[in-house]
């Protein structure tokens, strides 16, 4: 079973209190895919630049992401940089260049459009939509991300996308800002009007809450750390370990996504030890399947 991922890849600055980079490779789609090609086959769609070098497409080597959809164009490629304090959550954008990705139209090669899993990062609306008109068929599943920004400029297109949803993943903020509640509870219980069946609510250093218009509420914490290396793309680490997980299951029963909250939160911990992707690259899956279990044991408690 594949996985098709729709969203940009990138090259990155960074400034941490554990050091800085000057050019690393970033972007949704590109911490999404190495994540879930550790569970399935990855589909990957997005755009670079002539300054994408074939060592920087090394990455995806050797793992199970095909980029055959990763348009090169001329120009530069998408580039933010960005600075954090102490506090992970402290983030201060210093760049945003979308450069080639200004003018992205994605195109599905022909063996995608079979896809049905589908996770559509958080770009513009009516570019997701483009997608979803693209694939033959009725999809399994797809998960959106979306943020303030489009919640904010597009709302119509927003709310059209929402409707062909089953999973949205999004942080408590957006969560509130689009729902215009508060309490996180009738929150989601908008949401689930607007089309999605399931609400994922990621919640940084406190973790994710997961709840399905069925009801019923699954959560889990972050990870305790010592160090937090670099924050960044740990949402779409997290995006990519659960829906990878998810496409290699038969059925997506409540135990399979409550397993794949857990492996998405997995995934994310490892994610931040280190600047970029770097981390994930060297990752194994006996490491997955042990800091899983210390996730079972943080979770698990007995009623006497």
């Amino acid at each position: 079973m594949s996985l098709l991922v729709v969203g940009w890849v990138a090259f990155d600055a960074l400034e941490t209190p554990f050091g800085k980079v000057e050019r690393t490779l970033g972007g949704a789609a590109t911490y999404f895919s190495v994540a879930a090609s550790f569970f399935t086959h990855v589909n990957l769609v997005g755009v670079v630049g002539d300054d994408f070098t074939r060592k920087d497409e090394d990455i995806f080597k050797g793992r199970r992401i095909d980029i055959s959809g990763l348009e090169r164009a001329a120009g530069k490629t998408f580039f933010w940089a960005g600075r954090y304090g102490n506090d992970p959550n402290d983030r201060v954008t210093l760049a945003t260049e979308l450069n080639v990705f200004s003018t992205f139209r994605p195109r599905l090669p022909e063996r995608f459009r079979k896809s049905r899993h589908i996770f559509l990062a958080n770009i513009d609306p009516t570019l997701q939509r483009s997608v979803l008109e693209q694939i033959h068929g009725r999809p399994h599943l797809v998960g959106l991300d979306t943020m303030n920004y489009w919640i904010e400029k597009t709302p119509v297109e927003l709310r059209e996308i929402l409707r062909h949803t089953q999973v949205l993943m999004i942080n408590d903020a957006e969560t509130r800002m689009l729902s215009n509640e508060h309490n996180l509870l009738r929150a989601a219980r908008h949401i689930f009007s607007l089309g999605p069946r399931t609400l994922v609510i990621k919640r940084g250093e406190h973790g994710v809450l997961m709840t399905r218009r069925e009801g019923g509420f699954f959560a889990a914490p972050a990870m305790p750390l010592e160090e937090v290396f670099d924050p960044t793309g740990a949402g779409d680490t997290f995006a990519g370990g659960f829906l990878g997980y998810l496409a290699s299951c038969e059925e997506v029963s409540d135990a399979a996504m409550a397993r794949a909250i857990i492996y998405g939160s997995t995934l994310a911990s490892f994610a931040v030890e280190d600047f970029s992707v770097e981390r994930l690259l060297r990752l194994t899956k006996d490491e997955i399947s042990s800091r899983f279990n210390e996730f079972k044991k943080l979770t698990h408690f007995d009623v006497v």
